[in-house]
Formats: C-alpha cells, sequence, structure tokens
C-alpha cells in the first residue's frame, strides 16, 4: 500500500469509533517538527455544547495545550500532523488497537484485537474529583476565580487546579496536628489564595476546626482578605499587616510561607522553630544570598567544570540553600521531606520544605552539624543567613 492507503484507513477508523462511540484514545508521537519542546499529542472525545468535539491535547516539556475541533477539520489536522511532523499514532477503541509508523514513505499498519475495554466518559463538564468541586463560594469570586455566573472563568483553571492541589497536600498536615483547633500563621499571605481554600476545606468540607491568619506587609491585600472572610462567613480566618520578623508568631502550631523572596523564606522558618511550631512547611523562591557567597567564596577547586556556568551555579545555589535549610530544621528537631507540590507548568519555584516535629527520631546534631560544615566548606560559603538566624 502506498502512504495515503494506510493512513487514511487509520482516519477512517478514528472517524467511525468516534462517531459510534468506541473511541478510548488516539496518541501521536514520535514528533520531529519544528516547534520547540513539543514532545505528543493525544486525542479524545469530548461532548460540550456546541457538540461532540475531538479535544487534542498538546504535550510539551512544561506545559499542556488543549484545543478542541470538529471533526473535519480535526481529521484535516491529523492528516496533516501524521504526513509531516508526526512518525507514529496509536489508535485505542473498544474492540481493536491500531499502530501506524511511518518512515519517510514508508508505513507501517498493525491491527490487535481486544475486549472487555469500556469508552471513557466524553463529559466534559463532569465533576471533578477535587477538594473544593463546589465553585459557588464568595471568596473565589473576590479572588478572581470565579465569574458572575459562578464557574470558574477560563484563564484561571490553572490557578484553581493548584489551590486544589495545595489543599491536597497542606490539608491531611494540618489534620494530622495534634491540637483540637490549630492555629496556621501564613507569612507573606499575599491575596490568600492558600488560606482561603485551606480555610474552607477544612472548617466546612470536613469540619476540622481551625484558626489562620495571613501575615502581609501590603494593608490593601490584608483589608480586602478580611471583607471577604467576613462576608464568607469565615470566622478564624483573619489577615494581619505586617513583616515576618515583626509578626509574633507565639502559639502558632504551623507555620507557611509560599514564595516568600530569598532570606524571606528563613525569616519564616526561624519564626517557626522558635514559636514551637509542630508543621513549617515553605516554598522558597529566589535563593541570591548563597549565590553571592559562591561568586564571593572558595569553593573546592573539583567543583569547577560544575561551576563554570551561570546556569548550573544558580541550580546548585538553589539545591544547596534548600539543603541547608533541611539540615538546620533537622538541627532544631525536625523530620524534614523536600518535593515538587505543583508541576513546573505553573512556577518554576515548585519545591515544598515540609518539617514536622519529631523530637523521638531526630537526628545526631553532631552529625547533622558535620554535614552542615562540610556543604559550606565545599562550596566556600561562610554563613547561611537561617544559621545566622538562630545562632543570634
Amino acid at each position: 500500500m502506498t502512504t495515503p492507503d494506510h493512513l487514511e484507513e487509520l482516519l477512517s477508523a478514528t472517524r467511525t469509533a468516534f462517531q459510534s462511540g468506541a473511541l478510548v484514545r488516539l496518541k501521536l508521537g514520535g514528533y520531529h517538527g519544528t516547534e520547540p519542546d513539543l514532545k505528543l499529542a493525544e486525542i479524545k472525545k469530548i461532548t460540550v455544547k456546541a457538540g461532540d468535539k475531538y479535544s487534542f491535547t498538546w504535550r510539551y516539556k512544561t506545559r499542556d495545550t488543549i484545543k478542541n475541533y470538529f471533526e473535519a477539520e480535526a481529521l484535516d489536522l491529523l492528516r496533516t500532523a501524521l504526513s509531516e511532523s508526526f512518525g507514529s499514532a496509536q489508535l485505542a477503541t473498544t474492540d481493536f488497537d491500531l499502530d501506524f509508523e511511518r518512515h519517510g514513505a514508508r508505513t507501517k499498519l498493525k491491527r490487535t484485537e481486544v475486549s472487555g475495554r469500556a469508552a471513557p466518559s466524553t463529559d466534559h463538564n463532569r465533576t471533578k474529583n477535587r477538594p473544593l468541586a463546589a465553585t459557588d463560594k464568595p471568596w473565589l469570586k473576590a479572588l478572581g476565580i470565579t465569574g458572575k455566573d459562578g464557574a470558574v472563568r477560563h484563564n484561571a483553571q490553572d490557578k484553581f487546579r493548584q489551590i486544589n492541589k495545595m489543599v491536597e497536600i497542606f490539608a491531611p498536615l494540618i489534620q494530622a496536628l495534634k491540637v483540637e483547633s490549630p492555629l496556621i500563621v501564613d507569612m507573606g499571605a499575599g491575596k490568600g489564595y492558600l488560606d482561603f481554600a485551606l480555610y474552607d476545606y477544612l472548617a466546612t468540607v470536613v469540619s476540622h476546626p481551625v484558626r489562620i491568619v495571613g501575615v502581609e506587609m501590603r494593608e490593601q491585600l490584608v483589608n480586602d482578605g478580611n471583607a471577604t472572610a467576613r462576608k464568607s462567613g469565615f470566622g478564624g480566618l483573619s489577615f494581619e499587616t505586617g513583616t515576618i520578623m515583626d509578626f509574633d508568631a507565639s502559639g502558632a502550631n504551623a507555620v507557611i510561607a509560599l514564595h516568600a523572596c530569598d532570606t524571606a523564606t528563613d525569616d519564616a522558618i526561624f519564626k517557626g522553630i522558635r514559636a514551637g511550631a509542630a508543621l513549617i512547611a515553605v516554598a522558597p523562591c529566589c535563593h541570591k544570598q548563597i549565590r553571592r557567597q559562591m561568586a564571593d567564596g572558595h569553593p573546592d577547586q573539583r567543583l569547577n567544570p560544575l561551576l563554570r556556568h551561570g546556569i548550573f551555579v544558580e541550580r546548585q545555589a538553589e539545591m544547596l540553600t534548600d539543603t541547608l535549610r533541611a539540615l538546620l530544621l533537622e538541627l532544631h528537631g525536625y523530620r524534614t521531606k523536600v518535593f515538587e507540590f505543583v508541576s513546573d507548568a505553573h512556577t518554576p519555584k515548585n519545591n515544598l520544605i515540609v518539617a514536622e516535629s519529631d523530637l523521638r527520631s531526630a537526628r545526631d546534631p553532631d552529625t547533622v552539624r558535620r554535614q552542615i560544615s562540610e556543604l559550606k566548606t565545599m562550596f566556600g560559603i561562610r554563613q547561611h543567613y537561617l544559621e545566622g538566624l538562630l545562632e543570634a
């Protein structure tokens, strides 16, 4: 057969499966086109108000782009893509699979029969399995997440998913605190996305009493946050004007800071340690303090190949700063873990340091001190900013 025969057979099978409701998935791979960072494409059937459409998810290295098309346009797009820029396709239906491959002018098409496979739901508006599924909340509208109709705005879909992801991570940590009504302090709260989401979920969805205070320098954001909290009936949520270092965190059971810039993250950690908080969770932002010391100091010469490029120095500064933060937390009786808490498609600053007080399994202080000292010597670091705060 010629190339168009194989390709048209695949497109015909896709069309038939789409129209009969048997389409499970169509995946395009082997991309060799001109779009930077494009890896593959996935196609499924969705049902929207305008009718049935082909939904294309273009998967890039750091992001996804979704576009929906009616059948004629979708099939033309597939024909062009598989003729020019994609080398393979896998069609999955409820009855059979088709594997298409193209190598220059030569193509192959392999059919495999299947049984017992069901087609996925095509309802584009089905309820998502999220902690905060309801969107008719005053705070969501006040923060620009939803519109007048109560639906999530198109340009706020990513933010809404991010908020739900943060609740998935933070809520179990808060619920694990052995306190009847824990006090959570959010340092550098901004508009309070996390605070409103956490309070809504804990206090109203799962009926877990909690008090949350958002600390923010900008007075207007504080006023807006308090007004929205009152309008939402969130009696245990409030915002206060001030800096991290000036705020009295005494009695806090948890201290949180998301994207506090440079040493502000260390200020939040310091406040949490001094308050004896059982939980400290920070998502660091920039890492300027250590990078400057790396540039001015005398790192081990064996690191020269690693540190000769600026981008690698930046990444090493980020890893070194957060490693020292984790070690300093461990030195003060915390059990730490560091992980990615949201996709880097939302923000490149997506690492979360979680520290839970655990004196029973605390590491040997002398071992931790030695590791801190060795790292500082290796990278030419005089002192970590947090180290100075804790020694003062």
